[in-house]
Formats: structure tokens, C-alpha cells, sequence
């Protein structure tokens, strides 16, 4: 009984984004439209944050605005996605879509940090709810080959979003005020919850919908506890405080009593089985190990070019830029040739290329230039784009229609989570180098300024222990050193810049490190073929035995 109505409901998810859709031409351009203010409002945010610190203050607390977003947008992911196998592809877009706006308004009309603190949380599960569906939907509509294209030209749309969202964020801020950052996606959300609505079909669930409650409860307080442990140890707290310990604590045993709720479960949120599926472990440890990678370039590059080329903060964000376009070029690209070159293939030179990245990111010195730095980026760009569009494809070719939406899901689950664990191992690894090589170096020279900046010495000091990268941040800015004894700037400041280029070679060395185990992994990666057919029927989920690649 409990089979036949599986395979009722997965023919109406079918009908529901059915290749032969009237509005095929509609839902695509809501898709997009979605798909581009959702992930612009990742960046264009950060570029009003001083504006918004200035009205509301409490600069203690604006990392909160990144991390609630971050934190909420993570853990409903999974949830997301089954939830769109089991109630339907359009119920759960559209609801995502209308969290999404009401909290934009609700951010734009906050009176305080607090306020746009838990809006800014609110927008997260709405954005949370809208990333992964696009894919999902584009995973129902186009056979393989076709997949593969379009899953390119969205990867491109984010990668378009990340270059073009901090000028766009800079222009609405100096015409209106930080407040239209959060009131544009009021008009442009509307548009595309009206033609998602339109076009895409309702879907009607057969028989009782049984949700996953216990499931959901324990991935969240596990998923949460673990995510707030990477972002505030080493920097907020010590890893060795009870805080962290105690974070770490709740969510280990959160995410065992998680994997023992799922294997029991009738609906699981997360099907425990599918781990053991060669296909999923394999594709979701890669996009693991390379968003871990990734994020050593993307987020210490711009402090190598600030601190030692020496070039403006803006202008730094410009060398970022290279690795975008060569990303989105890659990605669209990538769609066209990957039914030639095979997901395997393509996958292992892609993390090859992203490796020769970082090598030459480890090589950069005090005499490297802006021009060699964009190259650099170019190559990393390359591998990326030629990597993250086939991560979701892959798993798409490798599953049963009934479970798209959780394995689609699964991909950017994942990702994130690498990130977010890349930042945190990343920033400790240069704190800690920092830290080793400035007691070394530079704290002796600190010890000798004069007892009228005993103030300063102590507050270097400070920092060398606690956050070296604010300390690079500050002391390698022209204005700071500007207001520094000659003397002491001349002695200081190539103990700063060898200090800062030493660490971040051992940051891109680590980070060349998980890029290659990714590589690795892709040797363990079955044969996917890329097929011109949809998505697996339910008498392929037949076929589909755990293990089987």
C-alpha cells in the first residue's frame, strides 16, 4: 500500500513540472528573477553595514547580521527539500518566496540592531527555502544534457550576483539609504512569486503527508550548536571555553539522536540510507571539501592585496573579480561538453585546476603584483565553474524523481556547511602562524615604544593574541601609519607584511590540501552518464539499490 502511494505522489510531482509545461517560457523567468535577488541580497547587505552601524550603533553586534542570515538559510535547506518531494514543488517556492519579501520589509523597517538582527534571521529561512528550489525545479523540467546547460546559466546568475552586488548595494545607499537595500526585493519578489504562481502547476498530495517533527528538531539544534561553535571559536571565545565545549556537546549528541530518528523515521528529512549510496557520499564529500577550499581564496586574497600590493579595500574586491567571470564562463560552458568529457572526468580536472590555483596563490609574495594576483584568480575561477554545476546534475542523473528535492538540497547543504567549517579552520590556522610569528618578531619592538603609548603597545599586544587580522587590518592601513613615529613604522612594518605573507602561504597550502582530497574522491565516483531523458521514473527507484553508483 505504502508503495503505491509513493508512486501516486511522485506522478504528481511529474505532472506537477512536467517537460511538456505550457509555461515553461514564464517559470524560467521567475526562476531567474528569484534566483538574482535572492543571491544579490547576500552581498549587497555587507556594503551597507557601516550605514547601519551608524544609525542603530552596536558594532559588537553586527556579525550577528551575517551569522542569523547564515545560520537559518543553512539548517532549513534539507528541510526545504523534502518537504518539496512530499507537499509539492510550487506550495513551498512560493512560501519561501513570501518569507523572503515580508522579511525584507520587516528588515527595512527595524528601529534598532535587534530588530534587524531577527528580521535579518527571518529573511534567512526564506532564503533558505527559495536556493535550492530553483534547482530542484530545473532538475524537473530538462532531461540531462539540458539539466546540465541551465544548472551552468544559474550557477553563472549567482556567480553574476556576487561581482556586481556590493556596487549595486554601494549605488542604492549613496541615492537612497541603506534602508531600500532590504525595499527593493519588494517589487522584484512580488514579480516572481507572481509568475512561479502562475506557471507552475499545483501539486496534490496523495494520502496523509507524514512530517519528519523529532527529525527536524534535532538536525536544527545540531545543525545550529555546530555552526555557532565554528563561527565564535578562536575569535569570541576560546576552544577550550564551556561555551564552545559546551556548543560542540549539544550538537554532537543533537546529530546522533538525529542519525538514530532518521533511521527509524517513515519520512525521514534526511534519509540515512542514501549515505550509503556511493553516488551521494562521494559527489557531497567533494562539494564538502572544495567549499572548504574555496573559501581560503575568496576570503584571504583581498587581505594579501590590502596588506602587502597595498591597494584599497574597494580596490581589492576588484581582484575577486576575475575568479567571477571566469567562474560564470566556466559554468555555462561546462553544460555544453559534459555529455562528451563524462561527470567524472570533468570533475577531477576541474579540482586539478582548482589545486594549481591555490599552488600559485602560495607562491604570491611582498613583490607580487594586482596583475598577478588577477591570474591566479582566473585559474581558480576556472575549476570552480567547471566543478559546482555538475555537483547537483550528478546527483539529479543518480536518483529517483520522488527524491530530488532531498538530494538537490543535499549539494548546497553540504557546501555550506564546508564553508562555513573552511572559514573556521582557515582563520585559525592564520591566527595561529599570526600569532606564533608576531610574539616572535614583533612584540619586542612593540616593548620598546615610549611609555606615553603604553595604550597602543597594550592594545597590539592584545590583539597579536586574540584577532591578527584586525591587527593586519588596522596597522597596514596608510591612515594608521600615517599616525605612527617614523621610526617605528619602519621597523614594524616588514615584521607585519612577512608575518601576514607566511600565514596566508600556510592558509593556501591547507587549503590546496582539501582541494586535492576532493580530487581524490572523485576517482571514487561511479560512471554517471548524463541522459537525455528526465529525471528517474518511479520503476527506476526500483532499480536504485543503496551502494550502486
Amino acid at each position: 500500500m505504502e508503495s503505491i502511494q509513493k508512486t501516486s505522489s511522485t506522478d504528481s510531482i511529474e505532472a506537477e513540472t512536467s517537460p511538456e509545461l505550457k509555461n515553461r517560457g514564464l517559470l524560467l523567468t521567475g526562476l531567474i528573477i528569484a534566483m538574482l535577488f535572492g543571491a544579490l541580497d547576500g552581498t549587497i547587505v555587507g556594503t551597507a553595514m557601516p550605514r547601519i552601524v551608524g544609525e542603530f550603533g552596536g558594532l559588537g553586534l553586527m556579525a550577528w547580521l551575517t551569522t542569523a542570515y547564515m545560520l537559518t538559510s543553512t539548517v532549513v535547506v534539507p528541510i526545504a527539500g523534502k518537504l518539496a518531494d512530499l507537499i509539492g514543488r510550487r506550495v513551498i517556492y512560493v512560501t519561501g518566496l513570501v518569507i523572503f519579501i515580508g522579511a525584507s520589509a520587516l528588515c527595512g523597517m527595524s528601529q534598532n540592531m535587534t530588530e534587524l538582527i531577527l528580521f535579518r534571521g527571518l529573511q534567512g529561512l526564506g532564503g533558505g527555502i527559495m536556493m535550492p528550489m530553483a534547482m530542484i525545479i530545473i532538475g524537473d523540467l530538462f532531461t540531462g544534457k539540458q539539466r546540465a546547460k541551465w544548472q551552468g546559466v544559474f550557477g553563472a546568475i549567482f556567480g553574476l550576483s556576487s561581482v556586481i552586488g556590493p556596487q549595486v548595494g554601494g549605488w542604492i545607499v549613496d541615492a537612497w539609504n541603506w534602508r531600500w537595500v532590504f525595499y527593493i526585493n519588494l517589487p522584484v519578489g512580488i514579480l516572481a512569486v507572481i509568475l512561479i504562481a502562475i506557471a507552475l502547476p499545483k501539486h496534490k498530495a496523495v494520502g496523509k503527508v507524514k512530517f519528519d517533527i523529532p527529525g527536524i528538531f534535532t538536525m536544527v539544534l545540531g545543525v545550529v550548536s555546530l555552526l555557532l561553535a565554528l563561527t565564535f571559536g578562536g575569535k569570541d571565545y576560546a576552544w577550550s571555553s564551556w561555551q564552545i565545549i559546551g556548543l560542540i556537546a549539544v550538537a554532537v549528541v543533537s546529530l546522533v539522536s538525529f542519525v538514530f530518528i532518521e533511521s527509524k523515521a517513515q519520512e525521514p528529512i534526511l534519509p540515512v540510507r542514501l549515505f550509503k549510496n556511493r553516488t551521494f557520499s562521494t559527489i557531497n564529500g567533494v562539494g564538502f571539501l572544495m567549499a572548504v577550499g574555496m573559501f581560503g581564496a575568496i576570503m584571504f586574497v583581498p587581505l594579501f592585496m590590502q596588506g602587502i600590493v597595498g591597494i584599497s579595500a574597494s580596490a581589492s574586491g576588484t581582484v575577486m573579480t576575475p575568479l567571477m567571470i571566469t567562474m560564470i564562463a566556466a559554468s555555462v560552458v561546462s553544460g555544453q561538453f559534459i555529455h562528451k568529457v563524462g561527470v567524472k572526468r570533468q570533475m577531477l580536472v576541474g579540482m586539478i585546476i582548482m589545486a594549481v590555483g591555490f599552488y600559485f596563490l602560495s607562491t604570491m609574495g611582498i613583490s607580487t603584483t594586482k596583475l598577478i594576483a588577477s591570474s591566479y584568480m582566473l585559474i581558480l575561477g576556472l575549476g570552480m565553474g567547471l566543478v559546482m554545476p555538475i555537483l547537483t546534475l550528478a546527483l539529479q542523473e543518480s536518483f529517483p524523481k520522488s527524491e530530488l528535492g532531498v538530494v538537490t538540497s543535499s549539494s548546497q547543504f553540504f557546501r555550506q556547511i564546508g564553508g562555513t567549517f573552511g572559514m573556521t579552520i582557515l582563520g585559525a590556522i592564520m591566527n595561529h602562524k599570526s600569532t606564533v610569528l608576531l610574539e616572535q618578531d614583533l612584540l619586542p619592538v612593540v616593548k620598546q615604544l615610549p611609555a606615553e603609548a603604553s595604550q597602543l603597545a597594550d592594545q597590539m599586544t592584545g590583539m597579536v593574541h586574540t584577532n591578527p587580522q584586525a591587527l593586519y587590518s588596522s596597522l597596514l592601513s596608510p591612515e594608521t601609519l600615517a599616525q605612527m613615529p617614523k621610526e617605528f613604522v619602519e621597523h614594524m612594518l616588514p615584521i607585519l607584511k612577512n608575518a601576514l605573507v607566511t600565514s596566508l602561504h600556510q592558509v593556501f597550502i591547507v587549503g590546496l590540501v582539501f582541494v586535492l582530497l576532493g580530487a581524490v574522491l572523485t576517482f571514487f565516483i561511479g560512471n554517471i552518464k548524463v541522459s537525455d531523458r528526465k529525471s528517474k521514473k518511479p520503476q527506476d527507484e526500483k532499480e536504485m539499490s543503496p551502494g550502486i553508483a
